[in-house]
């Protein structure tokens, strides 16, 4: 009987017995086949892809955060049936099968979803790839209950593309969609400016609106003080939401998405009997949905 790779290296650490390899039925790329691929390079997202051949792809990526945290998934082509447990272990490489194998964590099978692992398994599996090892899944087969998987994620042409991935990551935006898709900013007293802070934060929603394409909607509200008169409080209000919404139209987004009203004295949030309370009232409120 002609065994794989896989089933040495499985045989050799102690994973599979030799009398085993007939019901075991194994899936990862081979010297030739072994590709990874860094995709979605932009400030909001990146991906690290890794085809296993007649199984699926492995996928890593990260996303713009605070944190920009790592997450894995098993993309299967054919899901699970059941609720299982996949277990996984850092495999050496052939060259190296004299090497014992670590468990690295165990994986939840979920019924017609796909596997997914948390930050740090993945920065773990990385790390292990990058090393030369093969983080490998196991698990019994809910299609054929006489058969055991193997799903093995090859290093071979790995590391130059995690460096990419890396370097990507490192330029994703450190906030997400929903740091800003909720905005309220003040404006300086007796002025159109926003104050530093407010300014601060609008600089931060037009460069994320830089590279998200599926924003459906901006709802741009514009609120003033008591002090100016009622009529001229209205329409500075509405001249400012107006001027919001023309730079976000600079930036490239539709102008039908944006919407904007001016409510001037309206819905005061707190008195205007004193500073404090008026600097709260001379307020703008964004707020952006996506498809």
């Amino acid at each position: 009987m002609k065994l794989s790779l896989l089933s040495i290296s499985l045989i050799a650490i102690g994973l599979l017995p030799y009398s085993a390899t007939a019901a075991m039925r194994q899936y990862t790329a081979t010297a030739d086949t072994s590709q990874w691929q860094v995709v979605t390079t932009t400030r909001l997202q990146c991906q690290l892809n890794h085809e296993v051949p007649y199984y699926g792809e492995a996928i890593f990526s990260a996303t713009a955060s605070k944190n920009k945290n790592v997450l894995f998934n098993l993309d299967m082509v054919v899901r699970p049936d059941n609720y299982s447990i996949a277990g996984l272990k850092a495999v050496p490489p052939p060259w190296r099968a004299g090497l014992p194998a670590r468990d690295i964590a165990n994986m939840k099978l979920l019924r017609k979803f796909d596997g997914e692992l948390g930050n740090n398994t993945a920065w773990e599996m990385l790390t292990e790839l990058e090393k030369g090892y093969q983080p490998t899944f196991y698990y019994q087969d809910w299609q054929n209950s006489a058969d055991k998987i193997a799903v093995g994620l090859s290093s071979i042409n790995f590391k130059q593309a995690y460096w990419a991935f890396l370097q990507c990551r490192d330029a994703l935006l450190p906030y997400s969609f929903e740091d800003i898709s909720f905005t309220v900013m003040n404006y300086q007293p007796n002025t159109s400016k926003l104050t530093k802070s407010s300014q601060q934060r609008l600089d931060k929603i037009a460069e994320y609106l830089k590279y998200d394409t599926s924003i459906a909607a901006i709802s741009i509200a514009s609120y003033t003080d008591s002090y100016g008169g009622r009529w001229n409080n209205l329409e500075l209000s509405k001249k400012r939401a107006l001027a919001i919404k023309e730079y976000m139209v600079s930036l490239g987004i539709d102008e039908s998405k944006v919407e904007t009203e001016g409510f001037g004295e309206k819905r005061h949030i707190a008195t205007n009997d004193n500073i404090l309370g008026r600097d709260k009232n001379r307020r703008l409120v964004i707020q952006i949905e996506k498809m």
